[in-house]
């Protein structure tokens, strides 16, 4: 039986019920990407940027630190955007509606930005809509890390498989976060040119309490009733502790997708 998938709508209002936790949660994204976007896509002192769907801010900090300016921020969700003019100090300008409905002046950014957050936006219109607000030449990068890799042993996710069944999956289990034919053809369609595809792999460590606060920054377990979502995390943390003696090892993979805008 297929899963339930859950709606766009729902990224748009969920994550920021425990922005805090979430953002000590997540292990942030792998130092390639920051390297391709340097080194490909021109990311330097005075690039101005545009980022869809920054959530808690690990990427717009980094996108700051590496000379971000301006940056826009599309940021749906109002406790997220709050969470996040407090934690970069207010720098980027951050703009409180879905992409899909923006209104941005065409021709102005030189990079555009989406860290696994693309998926909780209608990929066909949101791709016009970066296409218009690039300049000429200008780069678009989407990316999603995922916390296990299906090319990769994952003893962990072996384990908590069972407890898994009844859970909605999020849209980033798959589409474009998943299918790279899709994405290239979708990249190609909407009038991108140097549409590339890098794909980053690697390890985290967590420990029993990292483990349980990284599922509970999942969407399908967020929209879990309070006393199933805590009696599931119990037990994701009860499997980490007793048959992993508190030390997760997942395997984890970046894909990140590059393309530019013709000109």
């Amino acid at each position: 039986m297929e899963r339930e998938v859950l709606d766009r709508r729902t990224g748009r209002s969920v994550f920021g019920r425990d922005a805090a936790g979430y953002d000590r949660a997540r292990p942030g994204h792998p130092d390639e990407v920051y390297e391709i976007l340097c080194e490909r896509c021109g990311l330097g002192p005075g690039t101005s940027v545009l980022e869809i769907g920054p959530g808690t801010g690990q990427v717009t900090r980094r996108l700051l630190e590496l000379g971000a300016s301006p940056l826009v921020a599309i940021e749906p969700d109002p406790e997220l955007a709050a969470y996040l003019a407090s934690a970069t100090a207010a720098v980027p300008e951050i703009r409180g509606v879905p992409l899909e409905e923006v209104d941005l002046p065409a021709g102005t950014f030189d990079l555009a930005v989406a860290a696994s957050s693309f998926h909780w936006v209608d990929a066909e219109r949101g791709l016009a809509t970066i296409m218009r607000a690039l300049r000429p030449g200008g780069w678009w990068a989407m990316w999603w890390t995922h916390y296990g890799d299906r090319e990769r042993p994952d003893p962990f996710r072996d384990a908590i498989d069972p407890l898994l069944g009844g859970l909605p999956a999020s849209p980033g289990a798959q589409g474009f976060a998943r299918d790279t034919e899709a994405a290239l053809e979708a990249l190609d369609g909407a009038g991108f040119e140097d549409c590339r595809l890098d794909t980053i792999r690697g390890t985290h460590e967590f420990d029993t309490a990292g483990i349980r606060a990284l599922f509970a920054s999942f969407s399908p377990f967020i929209v879990l009733e309070d006393g199933e979502r805590e009696r599931l995390l119990d037990e994701i943390a009860r499997v980490a502790h007793d048959d992993f003696d508190g030390r997760v090892v997942k395997p984890m993979f970046t894909p990140l997708y590059t393309a530019r805008k013709p000109g």
